[in-house]
């Protein structure tokens, strides 16, 4: 199936001498995914949400300030015939809910991931929850301010957050769209002189504040299907995870980049490998991280890799000019999923460190997994007495 049917020629286009100010409220107004850029005409760049909301950009300044190489990943072009499963990647890969379609060379239109997850509802079935969605997830208190919010979903590279009472207690979530909202509508109020003292306190507000709640939940045994379908028809982003017998306990969260990383499963011999913010790699390349982890799991043959997803997340202290990154690499295995991390100075150190970090974990799972099967055969003997 390519893209050719889902793809649209309706979008949003803005030029580079835009004012950002006004870019804040298209996305306040309209809800976009994203924001095409041209240049006298030609194509530039996208313009998403969260670029706006992580950007420091003021309001009076152009467009052009957000579309430079070094202030924003590349978002990848795609054809308008290409493979539905290959566009899938393409925008998880590039950590975007929007990219440009072109044909023949000329920008024709745009696809997003609500398109392609709309037309393949009906495979979805297969799945549940429990296959896809992210375990462990971060999360902030009702009294954290704003901007620990901020830095959290910047950091951790999401775009939303449970929110917990003091108790631990699922109360609500907060999203990027919601600080998002939350800061143009203060910006609107504030007059150039007040800007500065009111911007540190907007980032006191408490979460509580500007949260969602009550929250939308499901449970690991719902399909996958249904979980889109609610997405879909609330237009979220994501869904909190919680065990069945307890709405108020949050487990983790799925989200649609989720299940479009599930699309790009295959039955191929080789394992499926997905990086996330692949613009920073510097001396690494694809082959080289998919090698490396192959390695890595091949020392244990009872254990079958069914798909590895590798994020890297560049932080502002640098060291003779080489940025301090973040590497995260999680497994989706026959045995259950398993990750590690690592920070280092550039792309390659920061993922030997994560990588063994995952080899450690892997011998503890399989320490784990060896344990029980021990118990196991013991509870059986013991039975047979």
């Amino acid at each position: 199936m390519n893209i050719a049917e889902i793809a649209t020629e309706d979008y949003i286009e803005v030029d580079v001498g835009t004012r950002m100010g006004k870019v804040r409220s298209t996305f306040e107004n309209g809800n976009p995914k994203g924001i095409i850029v041209t240049d006298d005409g030609e194509y530039s760049g996208v313009i998403s949400e969260r670029e706006v909301l992580q950007s420091h950009v003021e309001d009076d300044a152009k467009v052009s300030a957000l579309t430079k190489p070094s202030r924003t990943d590349p978002v990848p072009k795609v054809d308008r015939f290409e493979d539905v499963r290959e566009v899938a990647r393409v925008l998880v890969e590039g950590n975007t809910k929007v990219a440009p379609v072109f044909e023949n060379d000329d920008l024709w239109g745009v696809i997003s991931q609500d398109a392609i997850l709309e037309a393949v509802l009906e495979n979805l079935d297969a799945l549940t929850v429990a296959d896809i969605y992210t375990d462990d997830p971060i999360t902030v208190r009702e009294d954290d301010g704003v901007g620990k919010a901020i830095n959290q979903l910047r950091e951790h590279g999401i775009s939303r957050l449970p929110v917990r009472n003091e108790n631990g207690l699922l109360t609500g979530v907060v999203t990027t769209h919601d600080i998002a909202d939350f800061v143009i509508r203060q910006n609107e109020r504030m007059t150039t002189g007040d800007r500065v003292g009111d911007n540190n306190r907007m980032l006191d507000v408490p979460v509580y504040d500007i949260m969602q709640s009550p929250v939308e939940t499901i449970t690991l045994d719902t399909s996958a299907r249904d979980a889109v379908e609610r997405m879909l028809d609330r237009d979220y982003a994501g869904l909190m995870v919680t065990p069945e017998d307890d709405d108020r306990v949050v487990i983790g969260v799925v989200t649609k980049t989720d299940v479009l990383r599930a699309l790009t499963f295959t039955e191929r011999e080789h394992m499926d490998v997905q990086i996330t913010n692949i613009s920073l790699l510097d001396t690494l390349t694809r082959e080289s991280i998919v090698t490396s982890i192959e390695e890595t799991v091949d020392k244990y043959a009872e254990m079958q890799v069914l798909h590895a997803h590798v994020r890297f997340h560049e932080h502002k202290e640098k060291l003779r000019g080489t940025p301090l990154i973040q590497c995260q690499i999680r497994l989706r295995t026959t045995k259950g999923q398993v990750a590690g991390s690592g920070e280092g100075y550039g792309s390659e150190n920061a993922f030997r460190v994560a990588l063994d970090k995952l080899e450690r974990n892997v011998l503890e799972m399989k320490g784990i997994h060896s344990d029980e099967e021990y118990r196991g055969q013991l509870l059986r003997k013991l039975n047979e007495l």
